[in-house]
């Protein structure tokens, strides 16, 4: 057939009619569609896997520091311990729901939990005295500038924050890594790109040449053109891999949270310990400031005196477990860094099956020949003079470009974690207009850049892209504040302006 009907085709003596070739049309883009998510569920796996394996690790070392009181504080302590049970698992509770992303202040948590088991344990340790709520209140404020728990609650507020900011921030990165590859995986091709998939993938067979590969170069340049949106991802892909790194080496370097997370119960023991020494000087310097309680009708508790003995709690360190599961994320996440823009080639190589860039017997997208054309470069602005796919450059994708956004907004986080530095998502839309082309990333992976000073004010925690069957939950349902969208789609209006 002289092929005059063909309409993605080259014109000339053809096999196809017009129904064969729009089958063929809609089967490449369903392939083409199919190789892509493939790609990106391979990406998807990698991280949630690395998620899951600190996800676990972290929740067992919090579970078994726990268990480590409940197991040795009854036995230690008595009373003390029985009728305080619901500060200690109040606490352990805490931090859970602010790992998993609740918007909770992680130091007013910690200051509670102290101020709470102080409370109990002076009347306690004063049960011949009838000891009010408005008597507890001034207790406070008179015994903590003593010390009575030593220097355990400040240096523990210190550590703990620290090492948990960084475990929650380094958890949810994965999380949102793998979001962001399974809503870019699923946009859709253009009509412009469907044609040349089409020419590219099932033309030779038009042509009776189903057995000639397609040239490489011709095939990089239809699936760049295809995927220029997308290969914008890569520079705010490769800050976000390269902030887990550095949050990686902080959670098994100075944050280490097997050293601080695996010992809470025994720095709370240590605690203990230190106000049972200071017993008598604290509580003359409180009745000094307070003045004397009534004397309690009910008689003294013969709990108290017992002495319980020094405490001999013990910390079974995982620390070769953690340097393990970092050693191993690190290689995973250096191996993906490259992914947006090796993309194209991976997918000409192992999917389309190309030819090797030298052969001159392959589809040219006419004829079985030589392809000339230069390749082009990566990202939309590069595919301005695309010979094979027609690319308006001056409308980048909104939902990459909502993703490129997200991505911003975790490697803020991770950068800030990175400095011990809690950080509100609202703080992070400060420095996120444009289009998502990003600059080089300063010193210490971003760090400098994305750091907001400490504030006193309480931190909050605003939603991150829903995760489909993972557990961060609490505040993290919520949607992001009205004016960070008012923001964003400043952002992206100005983005589309610059494109023109």
């Amino acid at each position: 057939v002289l092929g005059e009907h063909l309409r993605i085709c080259p014109q000339g003596y053809t096999c196809c009619t017009s129904e064969m070739e729009e089958n063929f049309a809609n089967k490449s883009r369903s392939e083409f569609e199919a190789m892509m998510k493939e790609a990106g569920r391979s990406v998807q796996t990698t991280l949630t896997v690395q998620h899951r394996s600190f996800d676990s690790y972290f929740q067992d070392l919090l579970n078994k520091s726990e268990k480590a009181l409940y197991d040795a504080f009854p036995s230690m302590y008595g009373e003390l311990y029985t009728q305080n049970m619901k500060v200690f698992k109040d606490l352990y509770s805490e931090l859970r729901r602010y790992y998993r992303g609740s918007n909770i202040n992680l130091e007013e948590a910690l200051n509670e939990f102290w101020t709470r088991l102080l409370e109990r344990l002076f009347k306690l340790m004063n049960p011949q005295y009838h000891i009010t709520d408005e008597y507890l209140d001034c207790m406070v404020k008179h015994a903590e500038q003593h010390k009575p728990f030593g220097e355990v609650p400040r240096d523990l507020k210190v550590k703990a924050t620290r090492a948990f900011i960084a475990a929650r921030s380094y958890a949810q990165g994965f999380l949102v890594g793998s979001d962001v590859v399974k809503k870019v995986s699923q946009v859709s091709l253009s009509h412009e790109c469907t044609r040349a998939i089409m020419k590219l993938m099932y033309c030779p067979h038009c042509r009776g040449m189903s057995s000639v590969k397609p040239c490489n170069n011709y095939c990089l340049n239809v699936v760049k053109g295809c995927l220029a949106n997308q290969a914008d991802l890569n520079t705010e892909w490769k800050y976000l891999m390269d902030s887990l790194m550095v949050v990686a080496d902080r959670i098994d370097g100075p944050y280490n949270v097997d050293t601080v997370i695996g010992t809470i119960h025994m720095r709370i023991a240590e605690a203990i310990s230190n106000l049972q020494e200071n017993k008598d000087s604290i509580t003359a310097k409180v009745f000094q400031g307070c003045g004397n309680p009534k004397i309690s009708t009910k008689g003294s508790s013969s709990e108290d005196k017992k002495r319980r003995g020094k405490v001999t709690l013990e910390a079974k360190s995982s620390a070769q477990a953690l340097e393990m599961l970092v050693l191993d994320a690190k290689g995973n996440l250096t191996a993906l860094k490259t992914y947006w823009i090796t993309l194209p080639s991976s997918l000409c190589s192992k999917k389309v099956m190309a030819s090797s860039a030298a052969d001159d017997k392959c589809w040219n997208g006419m004829t079985k020949g030589s392809y000339l054309p230069e390749v082009m470069g990566d990202g939309l602005a590069n595919q301005i003079n695309n010979p094979e796919v027609e690319v308006d450059i001056t409308k980048p994708d909104m939902t990459i470009r909502q993703q490129i956004m997200q991505l911003k907004i975790m490697t803020n986080r991770l950068g800030n974690a990175n400095i011990g530095n809690d950080v509100d998502f609202q703080d992070a839309s400060d420095d996120m207009s444009g289009s998502g082309s990003g600059d080089s990333c300063p010193d210490d992976v971003c760090g400098k850049r994305l750091s907001k000073s400490p504030s006193t004010r309480q931190p909050e925690t605003h939603a991150i892209p829903k995760q489909s069957g993972h557990g961060i939950n609490g505040a993290s349902s919520r949607s992001l504040p009205s004016a960070f969208l008012l923001l964003l789609s400043v952002a992206f209006f100005a983005a589309q302006h610059l494109w023109r």
